[in-house]
This record gives C-alpha cells, sequence and structure tokens, in this order.
C-alpha cells in the first residue's frame, strides 16, 4: 500500500488496517488522526513518538497477541501472519537443543514476569535471542517492562514499514 491510498481510507479502515501492528487502540486512533502522513517516515516517527507513551496495561493488551518465541503463530488473521513471517526471518539453521532452550527459557520467563517473552526475532539468530531471553531472566519488573515496551516498539515499527513496502 502506498502512504497516500492510507491516507484515503477511511477512518475504520485505516484503523483495522493498522490494528495487526499493534492492537492498543487510543495508539492506533492516534495514527489515524494523525493523517495526511507525507511519507511512510512520517508515519513511523509519530507512531514512534505516541509509542512512548504506552503504559504497562497498553503493552499488556498489545502482548495478548503475541505467541511464544519459537512457537509457530496459531489463526489465520493478519498478526498470525505478521508473527509468522516475522519468526520464519530468525536467522541460522534450525537447532533442536536451541529450540528446546528457547521453549525452556519461555517457561521460566513467564514463571518471573507473569507475560510471554518478547523480542524482535526478525534479524537475529536463535542463539542472539536465547542468550536476550536468559540475560532478560534477571531483569527485576520495572526493567523488564522498560525492555518489553522497547521490543513492541521496534516490532510495531517493523510491522508499520512491511504494510507499506
Amino acid at each position: 500500500m502506498e502512504i497516500e491510498e492510507f491516507n484515503a481510507l477511511g477512518a475504520t479502515a485505516a484503523r483495522e488496517l493498522l490494528r495487526p501492528v499493534a492492537g492498543i487502540d487510543w495508539w492506533l486512533d492516534a495514527l489515524v488522526a494523525g493523517r495526511p502522513y507525507t511519507d511512510v517516515e512520517a508515519l513511523t516517527s509519530y507512531a514512534a513518538a505516541e509509542a512512548a507513551r504506552w503504559s504497562p496495561a497498553d503493552v499488556d493488551a498489545a502482548l495478548a497477541h503475541h505467541p511464544r518465541i519459537g512457537e509457530r503463530p496459531q489463526g489465520d488473521g493478519a498478526e498470525a501472519a505478521l508473527s509468522r513471517r516475522e519468526q520464519a526471518a530468525i536467522g541460522g539453521p534450525r537447532d533442536p537443543g536451541l529450540e528446546e532452550a528457547i521453549a525452556t527459557g519461555n517457561a521460566a520467563y513467564e514463571a518471573r514476569h507473569d507475560r510471554v517473552f518478547l523480542i524482535r526475532a526478525a534479524g537475529r539468530s536463535r542463539k542472539e535471542i536465547l542468550d536476550e531471553l536468559v540475560r532478560r531472566l534477571d531483569n527485576d519488573p520495572d526493567a523488564e517492562a522498560l525492555e518489553v515496551a522497547d521490543q513492541l516498539t521496534q516490532i510495531a515499527h517493523l510491522r508499520l514499514e512491511g504494510l507499506f513496502s
């Protein structure tokens, strides 16, 4: 889609187009209300500025739609399709040992932080993801909340760019 087409969409259609990027209602409304955008960079810049205001509850709501890293996203909606594409972009060959370690790490992370482990998978190797998962297990709740919000922002940025590429 071209940015001009997005600018011309009705508010409901524009909002639904953006929903898989990050399902945070007020943020989606802000992006739609911010139209027209001169280019994709203007949209992503505005989106990042608004994402800086996400509350922990906003992040938790958006996380409800994210699968565990290393697991195949279920469903055939736009968000599941984006997650499949992002996880397919993980670099390196499949390694059953690493995949098992990530699954074990996911369980430990969820027990410690009471949420799914979220990381921008695109462009990372399985080893890098595992290393980050292990590192973040030691984060205190406040530090981890900041990291999760940052990762969600990175994912949203990539998804926005992908919509307009």
